[in-house]
Parts: C-alpha cells; structure tokens; sequence
C-alpha cells in the first residue's frame, strides 16, 4: 500500500469523474504518495494544523497510471510517484486525516 494526502474538497471533486488529480500532477507531472512508514514525517513536515485532509490508502497493484519510486528532493529515500491520474478504484479507502491539538498528526 501507498498513501497520498489529500484535500477532503478535492477528493470529493474527484468522486464524480473517474479519475483524482493534483496540482503537482501538472507542475511536478506526478501525484507524490508515501510509503506507510513516512506518512507521519511527511504530514508534520507539509500539513501541519491543518484541517480538512483525508489520506487515500491506495493499492499500487491496482493504479493504471506508472509508479516510480525516487528520490527526486535529496531525503535519502525514494518516494512513490504516480506519473498519470489515479483511477478511483485503486483507492481502496480515503480516511480522514485529522491533526491533534498540538497540530502533528496521528494515523486514523
């Protein structure tokens, strides 16, 4: 499994197409997803306090679109990359993603 956090207002867009995309989709020409393990380094490093985010829990097996997994930023670990939109039906869960009041996050 992969995860990609999310907007809860982009991911509900995203509901009534086929498809999820992303903004670095077109700046980056990828979706950035995290292995379990840095999901927590990732989420308080990027979206701390803030609310209204959902983590997609995506089965790779299932995304259409090509995956790299690289180290494009110099952290000394290779990221997953969706290179293409995300089909909807290799998302097999979108949990809300909530920060605690000291705004760091917590797995759901």
């Amino acid at each position: 499994m992969i995860y990609h956090i999310a907007h809860k207002k982009d991911w509900q867009a995203a509901l009534s197409n086929d498809t999820y995309q992303t903004d670095s989709l077109e700046t980056e020409g990828f979706i950035h997803c995290s292995p379990k393990e840095k999901i927590f380094e990732i989420a308080n490093n990027f979206y701390k306090g803030q609310n209204g985010l959902v983590l997609l829990v995506i089965d790779e097996s299932k995304v259409k679109a090509k995956i790299i997994r690289e180290d494009l930023y110099n952290h000394n670990f290779e990221f997953p990359h969706i290179y293409g939109e995300l089909n909807l039906d290799a998302v097999i869960d979108a949990l809300d993603f909530k920060s605690s009041e000291d705004g760091m996050f917590i797995f759901p």
